[in-house]
């Protein structure tokens, strides 16, 4: 009798969970129609799992070793640990600047939906949110192409460890490119169901990088530990050339590995509350990853090999090389890349994520050619054109590499300034309407500190736009040059064209909101 009133109590809990459950998925879909759309995606994401999938994305052992490189042109070992320090505070301006937006409208659409809502009426603000999403999409794309293209690099530099004269062809590397976009493709389209579940592994994969790095290198240290004033104060400007300048060159690592955070808003639409658990999120990552990420940078400062050593690199990458250098044997390097690669995987399954629903909302505005194609889902209400879609656009970049290493280069800059470049267009222009409407944001900060947070972000992006557009090291040669201007302004181009000749007579902009 007792185990009966028992499964009866359980049965009726589930129940209730499952009418508060449908209670709320209905709740955010009236909110979803009130700001314009239908819903179409599936809500399985809650504020842990978009949570763990920002992290993924940030994924700090990828970010601050794949640009290493740029840590020691900035001058070793300060650059790198201070820089880290100071991007982070930055950052967080920027994240809680986003957060009040994506509360305010939690919608996939993203800064295009924000800059269309936040204007006054009439014809200026259709332009201005078509621009705005242009440059909000090349960033989604050409970053989730570094990402990629970064993991296919640190693949070939692994194998260096083993054999150190061996270097990737062009062909050779371009190969293990697009089987990492293709691999990528394939869990995402077929795996939308687990993705929530891999966001959450890749978190707990991250830390646990962090966590073995730590010690290995720690307990190691097979090139020696370095003193205190060493390892966290050592500067060196004569690797790049700028001389006092050259402090800021080494706060890329940092500002590139947060610099996609924001995309995290185009999963808004596939999360239970987004109005609350997206800022939330958003908000939470740079402290979280800030606090992780002394954890992986501090070892590497005490155990860094010499910083004209760590340039010279085979592969031009970096990490492969010190893990073999401090580990001092080729397992026990090959053994933490293991380790990291895993951090790169997860990363661009993450990201890729987050760029196909971006460019699957911007297609359902009518904002890109043949719209109705990409903005389809097919199957488990996946956007499976899209993101087929951001596949071939990468792998047909991805061909610029034969070609030309320093264009391709100049990809990972491109997505970082298009990405800031969007943020601050948004950020600005509700600072110029006095911060109105996310003062009714379910998420929003204090009037003082949302104003000061707001014009940290902006002053920030403009700085981050001239870091990110400076070659890394003086003097400028071909293969040094940065060319990430260059690429932004050429894709702008293509979007004007497409715009004068056919975008103009079927964007409309992005539906009026009813407010929520």
């Amino acid at each position: 009798m007792s185990d009966a009133l028992n499964k009866q109590k359980a049965s009726l809990s589930e129940a209730e969970r499952a009418l508060v459950s449908s209670t709320q998925q209905r709740k955010e879909d009236n909110e979803l129609v009130a700001l314009g759309y239908e819903p179409e995606l599936r809500r399985n994401r809650s504020l842990y799992t978009i949570l763990f999938q920002v992290l993924a994305i940030t994924a700090v052992p990828f970010g601050e070793g794949t640009a290493l490189t740029s840590a020691i042109y900035g001058g070793g070992q300060l650059a790198y640990f201070v820089g880290w320090i100071v991007v982070c505070l930055l950052d967080q301006c920027v994240a809680v600047s986003l957060s009040e937006l994506a509360s305010k409208f939690p919608t996939s659409s993203g800064p295009s939906y924000w800059s269309f809502q936040l204007l006054p009426e009439g014809r200026s603000r259709t332009i201005f949110s078509f621009i705005t999403g242009w440059v909000w999409l090349i960033g989604n794309i050409t970053i989730c192409l570094s990402v990629n293209f970064g993991t296919a690099s640190l693949i070939a530099g692994t194998a260096t460890i083993y054999h150190p004269d061996w270097l990737a062809s062009d062909w050779q590397l371009l190969l293990i490119f697009y089987a990492v976009c293709l691999g990528t493709f394939l869990i995402c389209a077929f795996g939308n169901r687990l993705l929530p579940y891999v966001d959450a592994v890749a978190s707990v994969w991250n830390g646990l990088t962090i966590l073995i790095v730590c010690v290995a290198l720690s307990v190691t240290a097979n090139a020696g530990r370095h003193s205190v004033a060493d390892a966290l104060a050592n500067y060196d400007k004569s690797f790049s050339g700028w001389g006092n300048f050259t402090f800021f060159i080494g706060l890329l690592p940092t500002a590139y590995t947060f610099s996609a955070i924001g995309m995290i808003t185009s999963m808004a639409e596939e999360v239970a509350d987004p109005a609350r658990d997206v800022p939330t999120a958003l908000s939470l990552v740079v402290p979280i990853s800030g606090v992780a990420g002394l954890f992986f940078i501090l070892p590497i400062c005490f155990t860094m090999p010499p910083l004209q050593d760590i340039l010279n690199a085979p592969q031009a990458q970096a990490m492969p090389y010190v893990f073999h250098t401090v580990m001092g044997t080729p397992g026990g390097g090959l053994a933490l890349m293991f380790f990291l690669l895993g951090v790169a995987v997860f990363c661009c399954i993450s990201i890729s994520t987050a760029a196909s629903r971006t460019l699957w909302a911007f297609a359902r505005d009518g904002a890109i050619p043949f719209s109705s194609i990409w903005s389809k889902l097919i199957g488990d209400q996946v956007p499976l054109a899209a993101l087929a879609l951001l596949t071939v656009i990468q792998m047909l970049l991805g061909l610029v590499n034969l070609g030309s290493t320093s264009a391709f280069t100049a990809f990972a800059s491109c997505g970082v300034i298009a990405l800031a470049a969007a943020y601050a267009i948004v950020i600005a222009i509700s600072l110029s309407t006095g911060r109105k409407a996310v003062s009714t944001a379910r998420w929003r900060c204090p009037s003082f500190i949302g104003y000061f947070v707001n014009v940290v972000s902006i002053a920030w992006v403009a700085f981050q736009l001239v870091l990110f557009s400076m070659p890394a090291a003086l003097p400028v040669t071909v293969v040094s040059m940065n060319y990430a201007s260059v690429v932004l302004v050429g894709f702008m181009f293509i979007s004007f064209v497409y715009y004068v000749a056919h975008g103009r007579k079927v964007y409309n902009g992005t539906p009026v909101s009813h407010g929520i």
